[in-house]
């Protein structure tokens, strides 16, 4: 396989080089007129002689538009902005406190639901032992459970905050 591939770099060659000559104006072409440079190509193309000439000698080249360089990389030296660290971009910054605004608000939403379900569910476990005792067993009325010493009574930290507003 390696053996056809200076083959093929020499055919390549030769193709771009007639491709450009032929699409090359008239008025960009330097030393001979366009035919001669098309049969120069095609007689001298196997031994790279014909494209190269093109290439060096042929085309008038031209630079980028608005100067400051010939090649891609060039201008770009040229017209480069400074490069910013994300952390000192203020573009940035902006986007990022958009987007925790709107997490936090989700969050707040999400937080509100679920004490509003679990406000809920106490409701229906309440209303469900106060409803349900009606099983002749003794009911204490203090909300202290003298079988397992545990206390029904809700502590600081088992209230629930108050219900949220609707929207």
């Amino acid at each position: 396989m390696l053996r056809y591939l200076p083959f093929l770099l020499v055919l390549a060659l030769w193709i771009y080089a007639f491709i450009d000559c032929l699409n090359t104006p008239e008025s960009q072409v330097r030393g001979l007129p366009k035919v001669v440079w098309v049969l120069i190509i095609l007689l001298f193309g196997e031994v790279l002689i014909g494209p190269i000439a093109w290439l060096v000698a042929g085309k008038q080249r031209q630079r980028v538009a608005g100067g400051g360089g010939s090649t891609p990389a060039e201008w770009h030296r040229n017209h480069s902005t400074p490069w910013v660290a994300p952390d000192d971009n203020p573009e940035f910054l902006r986007s990022l406190r958009e987007e925790n605004k709107k997490d936090e608000a989700l969050l707040k939403d999400w937080e509100a639901d679920l004490r509003r379900r679990e406000e809920e569910l106490r409701r229906k476990e309440s209303g469900a032992a106060e409803g349900g005792t009606g099983t002749g067993g003794a009911s204490s009325s203090d909300g202290n459970d003298p079988t397992s010493g545990k206390s029904d009574r809700k502590g600081p930290e088992d209230t629930p905050p108050a219900p949220p507003t609707a929207h």
